[in-house]
């Protein structure tokens, strides 16, 4: 398994198993999904709606285009946008911030998908 990490000071201590050494770390990436020491979710949070971030932007003109139609962008965004950004979401533990954060990402992308709203009363 390969895993960044970074230099520090401290001495990070190896395990042995079967004369194979396999250093400690803090982090660690493991099918897509980062693990910590401290078992806290807000990293993977962190990277995952920069992950949506990169793939709304790597699709930001089909997005922005009048050729489709807004039901249309609006499958895309379900079926493109959103399943990066909650992928492993079912055994995240969220508490109100991390809600907030993924409901700040949801709003934000779809402003840009869709546009300034009108008000109904003609304001």
């Amino acid at each position: 398994m390969k895993h960044s990490r970074v230099q520090t000071n401290v001495k990070n201590k190896e395990i042995e198993i079967e004369g194979m050494k396999i250093e400690e770390v803090n982090s660690a990436k493991y099918l897509g999904t980062t693990m910590n020491v401290d078992n806290l979710i807000e990293e993977e949070i962190k990277e995952r709606i920069a992950a949506g971030n990169k793939s709304f932007f790597a699709n930001k003109k089909i997005f922005q285009t009048k050729l489709i139609t807004m039901k249309t962008k609006e499958r895309l965004y379900h079926t493109v946008i959103r399943p990066v950004v909650v992928y492993g979401s079912e055994c995240w533990v969220l508490t109100e911030n991390i809600k907030q954060k993924l409901l700040v990402f949801e709003r934000r992308s779809l402003r840009r998908i869709f546009g300034p709203t009108q008000k109904t009363n003609g304001e």
